[in-house]
This record gives structure tokens, sequence and C-alpha cells, in this order.
């Protein structure tokens, strides 16, 4: 989620779509430009169908943590919320004690040192960081990409999921295959598996 320098924040219109805590409005922080919206998510899950079923995820560059809300509240059987922004992490938290769903931890963190020093393993990578658009704008999922960090905390059989600008090619690395593309409106939604060793 882009984040940018700015006070408070609100109950937003985005909801947790289904499950558990469906229909649940949560708090986006003010500092969040650009959620996830609710029709992405929902078309996000309905891809991932039975997958998120007890599954271990992992939410990057969570912002109001809508993504991971959702995969716990639809039967995944925890969530780990990472970003640096001291006010997205104290909403994440608010938003996990509204919901009273179970498995969720917030961690305070830059992204790359979370990835190194972590020692899970998750079936589900979620990652919805600032959109490259321009020349010498950073391309954090090509970043991502190029991390060994990433896929040693996939799980066998595990995906990473990135959203970027619908503008932006899909990024491709070394030893990632790209399963999917999808885009919605001003968004893509992009589905990566490690490629596996021969």
């Amino acid at each position: 989620m882009i984040v940018r320098d700015a006070p408070g924040c609100h109950e937003s219109r985005v909801r947790i779509i289904a499950g558990k805590a469906g229909r649940l409005a949560i708090k986006v922080p003010g500092a969040v430009a650009r959620p996830t919206t609710d029709f992405v998510r929902q078309a996000l899950f309905s891809i991932l169908g039975e997958k998120v079923d007890d599954a271990r995820t992992l939410d990057l560059f969570a912002g109001s943590g809508a993504i991971g809300l959702e995969a716990l509240s639809r039967g995944a059987a925890s969530c780990v919320f990472v970003d640096e922004h001291r006010q997205a992490v104290s909403v994440i938290g608010e938003n996990l004690a509204k919901s009273r769903l179970e498995g969720g931890r917030v961690v305070r963190s830059e992204v790359s040192s979370y990835l190194r020093t972590d020692p899970g393993s998750y079936d589900l990578i979620f990652a919805d960081p600032p959109y490259f658009k321009n020349y010498g704008d950073r391309d954090h999922v090509k970043e991502l990409l190029a991390n060994p960090h990433l896929s040693l905390r996939l799980a066998p059989g595990g995906w990473f999921i990135a959203e970027i600008s619908s503008s932006q090619k899909s990024p491709l690395a070394e030893g990632w295959s790209l399963l999917d593309r999808r885009e919605y409106g001003g968004c893509a939604i992009l589905l990566y598996a490690p490629v596996a060793a021969a």
C-alpha cells in the first residue's frame, strides 16, 4: 500500500468481505493512500479459493492489514502482518482486536530485514508495496523477487502474490515462474511460484 506522511486514521469503506468477520468495516491509517479495494480483494480470494484454508500467510507492506485480515476471516491458520510504519502497525492491531480473528501477529519492521531474520514458513505471501510508476521509483516487487530470503520463506507449493500498477510490466526473475496476471482497473495481481529445482 502506498504510504505517505499524514496524520490520523479513519473508519473507511474498506471491509472484510467474507468469512468469520465478513462485512466488518476496518480502519485504514491516514497515511495509506491506496488500500486494496474490496473488489480487488474479492477477485484475489476467488482465485485463491481453497488454497487459503488453514494456510500460514504473510502480509508484507501490510498497511491496514486488509489482505491478511481477509485471509484469516476466510480460514487461514495464521497471518504475520509486516509494516515499517508505526501508525500502520497500531491500526492493524486495532483491526485484529475488533475482528476477533485468531492467529494474527503484527511486526514493525522493514520488509527485507524481516525476511532475512524470520524463521517462518508460509503457504501464501502477499505484498502490496508502493507502485513503481516513474523512472527512479523503487521497484519493490522486482527487489523482492531478487531477494533470496523470499523463496526460503515459502513452504513447498506456496505462492507469492503481489499487487502492482496495471501500467507496469510483470517483473520477472530467475528462479520464479509467473503463474498468472489479472488486471482490475489501475492495478494488476501477479501470482508467482518458485521454479522447482531440476
